[in-house]
């Protein structure tokens, strides 16, 4: 028997993380671009800036700020909110994770 479980976050009734709004946080922050960030998901532009926009939107404050494109071109970096709820998410799937395992063990023997 195997033990499963789906984790995400929600604020006012809003989803602000689950694990693909995760993933989208954590690849912007490796790339400092959303679009470098929706292509390493395989994830279409228009996609990412719709879970962006929703994310944004979701929370009192930006989790994720945009600077627009000209000659150096654009960016994206994280606000120190969305790098708390990305090291929160973490913790609380590895300790859902660990509780599933244990689980398994007692439910196997």
């Amino acid at each position: 028997m195997e033990v499963r479980f789906r984790l995400w976050f929600e604020e006012d009734t809003h989803v602000i993380a689950g694990s693909g709004r995760i993933r989208l946080l954590e690849a912007i922050k490796a790339h400092g671009s959303i679009s470098k960030a929706a292509s390493s998901m395989n994830l279409s532009y228009k996609k990412a800036w719709k879970l962006i926009d929703s994310l944004n939107s979701s929370t009192t404050e930006p989790l994720i700020i945009t600077t627009t494109g000209g000659a150096g071109g654009g960016g994206a970096i994280l606000s120190d909110k969305a790098l708390v709820i990305i090291e929160q998410y973490k913790k609380a799937h590895q300790t859902l994770t660990n509780t599933c395992d244990e689980l398994e063990t007692l439910f196997n023997k």
